[in-house]
């Protein structure tokens, strides 16, 4: 089940309202002996993330689905980051230094199995379910952080802990898997980030940017549009002439040498930022400063 998307917080009491952590989504399946981990997308990652799986063996039920996220901290806080490293890696060798390295964690949010389906259950039931099955359990597998009523404190303190943002969930939802639901409501921190442009599309206009990776120069990250004006499209298309290197797939790629700011809402495992909006030109900024930030 996957939320809507919403710009501003509220306070409702017929929602409860949970952090949304800088990691990646899961569903843990336990079923007699046999323990596995999907992603969101349904890729089996069970063997990397041996930690989830030890500690999914140890509840005490013969069958189990938890939904949830699965997380990385450093200096108690998630970092996304860190958390597509583990994913990243396959090696033996590899996994298991990580495990002291970069421990994964879950913060479960949903249960949907047992002896039986939840999916129809009110959420608060779910929730209370949820609490009985990893209460005590601590360490690894854990119930995710849920607040009643007061969206917007919420939304206060995870933007002071630099989190993601916050998720709204109707008390009385169900669980409709594979569906966006108005039930649930997400609500992203915008980020800012200083980007460089590559190139842009003239219809419908759109800029190109990219950033500095470890690995890799100028690498892609996505497109903006939205906060352009014409005036700053004008602008930009007097410079951009005399940078012009090739023309590809509708896209007019440029010399790396002019850089913008932009705030996005989220971003994929492969960097790729997604609800970007244009902020300004940085006619003074050097490319070679605008780099992916590791924290």
């Amino acid at each position: 089940m996957r939320a809507e998307a919403a710009c501003e917080p509220f306070d409702d009491a017929d929602f409860l309202f949970e952090p949304k952590w800088d990691g990646g989504r899961l569903l843990l399946h336990k079923q007699d002996g046999r323990c596995e981990i999907y992603t969101r997308s349904g890729r089996t990652v069970t063997e990397k993330l041996p930690e989830l799986r030890e500690a999914l063996a140890t509840l005490p039920v013969r069958s189990v689905i938890l939904d949830g996220e699965g997380i990385v901290l450093r200096s108690g806080r998630p970092v996304f980051d860190d958390w597509a490293y583990r994913l990243r890696i396959s090696h033996t060798a590899k996994i298991r230094t990580a495990r002291q390295t970069h421990l994964v964690l879950f913060a479960a949010f949903d249960l949907l199995y047992t002896d039986r389906h939840h999916l129809d259950e009110p959420l608060t039931q779910r929730k209370a379910r949820l609490g009985e099955l990893l209460v005590s359990r601590g360490g690894i597998l854990m119930p995710t952080v849920t607040v009643e009523a007061q969206g917007r404190r919420l939304y206060e303190r995870t933007a002071a802990q630099q989190l993601e943002g916050i998720v709204a969930k109707r008390k009385d939802s169900i669980y409709v898997p594979g569906r966006r639901s108005p039930d649930w409501i997400g609500i992203q921190h915008p980020r800012l980030i200083d980007a460089v442009i590559l190139g842009y599309r003239a219809d419908p206009f759109e800029l190109v940017i990219g950033l500095h990776f470890r690995t890799v120069k100028n690498k892609p990250v996505g497109k903006v549009a939205g906060g352009l004006t014409p005036e700053d499209r004008s602008r930009f298309l007097a410079l951009a002439q005399g940078l012009w290197t090739r023309k590809e797939g509708g896209i007019q790629w440029i010399e790396p040498r002019l850089c913008c700011r932009i705030s996005y809402r989220d971003r994929s495992e492969m960097h790729q930022l997604g609800g970007t909006k244009f902020i300004s030109f940085l006619w003074e900024k050097e490319p070679e400063e605008c780099v992916w930030p590791y924290t």
